[in-house]
């Protein structure tokens, strides 16, 4: 269905991969995965058409038609949310024009025979790509898929101006969807999504019978859809015929045999090298030396596979706290709309946090769960009731405004030496180091990073400070899974307190074991971790 043969493409120079080839076949679904800045978004731009690669080519076969999700949404107005998903499928509103185009026609009284079947022809072979296409139930499958990326009929007929860009996020793969194609290509569609709407979108990609290539940072949402991985690493494309655990397990095999590989051979070339360095000024040794530099010469030498750059974070000493972390009583939190009438977000909520406490507070998104937050946190006050913090609680707080709240001014290192100012230079280069910042990259300014730096930037200092107790929301928004996959460690190390928002089921189950659950204006809790949570969730 689409090949991609011997591709390589050069960034600045400086190659992204070298002769990279991968194929994806009819309904395959396939998983791309490598760090940030490996390459994995160019193959779908050079897929769709928007680049062309340094050498090598991409051949797609005749009449196999692709749909591409990204990030980038584009400008969206002038129509309802429904409308504009429907005109996603620029193909159903062809078909429709000249289906209707042919009805017209067809009520030319004065029409002759031979013309008049030359139309029924090809109006019988347009309805039935109308058909198969989902022409005659498009605007109930645009109401479904609307519906299941969690925008509820009564806003189907609202502007689509009118939406954040998080919900234009998902009015965009909605139009992705909608178009029913051969293959779709998605750059990380689960960002911005709750784990209603993940669940959702997980099943519809299982159930759909095309082909899928697509990037995500969520490890589970990969392991249920995906059987194949394409992974961009080290200027290099490797196929693994399995999900995402798969690849893991047989990555680390491929890695410990490369590396004893690497090392037979270096243990061998030294025996030759040490050899020729011996004999070879004595004439009686010299076809042997000569034997040996030409056998050097011409050995094709294994290179060591470098794995990448992993964050390691070393975690302060921290004050033990007392028992009783938080106290919350009958707290609730309301706000004030335009029109003057009150909103409840919360209310009612009864609650103690404990020390060493690992909570996860989940609900669907608008529900309040970082609202409940920044109560909690002090970051702004209740409605009704208290939440009473125990004195000798240190709280460390990340949410998404900590991000817009960064000076875009200052630089890396002027934020971290702000926020730990007995730390001395060299500390601070180190630390940075650690999460990826080295060199004079810790001078670059805050409004020329990613989201994903802007994140690893704050929990930098977060880390680092000595806080018994963290409040974090959404702090796996933007990392890539190995990045993920070293934060959950250092949690799990974490001797402190923590209340946790993620839509990252894996890191959930891993790391807490008690659930608030944020619905409809109350808060439920249940006693037991984030399986436990979904197993009462199930039965109920």
């Amino acid at each position: 269905m689409i090949n991609v043969s011997n591709i390589t493409k050069l960034m600045s120079g400086t190659p992204l991969y070298t002769n990279a080839s991968f194929q994806i076949y009819e309904g395959e679904k396939v998983g791309l995965v490598g760090p940030n800045g490996a390459g994995k978004t160019t193959f779908f731009r050079m897929i769709i058409g928007e680049e062309r690669p340094d050498e090598g080519a991409v051949s797609i076969q005749n009449n196999v038609r692709i749909a591409y999700f990204s990030q980038n949404v584009g400008e969206m107005k002038g129509k309802t949310a429904l409308e504009e998903v429907i005109d996603g499928n620029k193909r159903v509103s062809e078909l429709a024009a000249r289906l209707k185009h042919y009805e017209e026609k067809l009520c030319d009284p004065e029409l002759d025979p031979d013309t008049m079947q030359n139309i029924l022809d090809k109006m019988g072979d347009d309805q039935t790509e109308y058909e198969k296409i989902g022409g005659f139930d498009i605007e109930n499958n645009a109401q479904t898929i609307l519906s299941g990326l969690g925008i509820m009929p009564e806003d189907h007929g609202k502007p689509v101006e009118d939406f954040s860009s998080g919900w234009k996020m998902r009015i965009a793969l909605a139009k992705v969807l909608i178009v029913m194609p051969d293959c779709i290509l998605m750059d990380e569609p689960t960002n911005y999504l709750d784990m209603e709407t993940i669940l959702w979108l997980e099943a519809w990609l299982i159930n759909f019978k095309g082909a899928i290539l697509m990037t995500t940072h969520d490890r589970d949402f990969m392991n249920r859809v995906v059987k194949k991985i394409v992974e961009v690493a080290n200027c290099k494309v490797t196929t693994y015929s399995g999900n995402y655990d798969f690849y893991e397990q047989e990555r680390a095999i491929r890695m410990r045999n490369n590396e004893a590989e690497f090392n037979r051979q270096q243990s061998m070339m030294k025996k030759e090298e040490e050899f020729i360095a011996r004999f070879k000024a004595r004439a009686s040794h010299a076809a042997q030396v000569q034997s040996r530099v030409k056998m050097l010469d011409k050995i094709e030498k294994v290179e060591l596979i470098s794995d990448q750059d992993e964050i390691r974070i070393e975690l302060p000493v921290i004050q033990r706290g007392g028992n009783d972390v938080a106290v919350i009583k009958a707290l609730g939190k309301s706000w004030t709309k335009s029109d003057g009438s009150e909103k409840s977000v919360f209310k009612g909520l009864n609650a103690f946090v404990h020390r060493q406490d690992r909570i996860a507070v989940v609900g669907v998104n608008g529900a309040g769960k970082s609202t409940f937050l920044r109560v909690l946190c002090g970051q702004t006050p209740p409605s009704s009731g208290e939440a009473i913090i125990g004195p000798s609680i240190t709280i460390g707080y990340f949410g998404q405004s900590t991000l817009e709240e960064l000076d875009k001014d200052k630089t890396i290192f002027e934020i971290v030496q702000a926020k730990l100012p007995q730390a001395k230079d060299g500390t601070i280069r180190n630390l940075l180091a650690a999460f990826l910042f080295k060199g004079d990259e810790v001078f670059k300014k805050i409004k020329f990073l990613s989201g994903g730096e802007k994140t690893r930037v704050i929990l930098s200092y977060l880390l680092s400070i000595p806080y018994n107790c963290l409040v974090l929301d959404e702090p796996t928004n933007h990392l890539d899974i190995k990045s993920r996959e070293v934060l959950l460690e250092t949690l799990k190390r974490y001797e402190g307190t923590m209340l946790l928002v993620s839509h990252d089921r894996f890191f959930l189950r891993e790391i807490t074991n008690r659930v608030f659950e944020v619905d409809h204006g109350v808060i439920n809790v249940y006693e037991g971790n984030y399986n436990y949570y979904l197993e009462q969730k199930t039965s109920n």
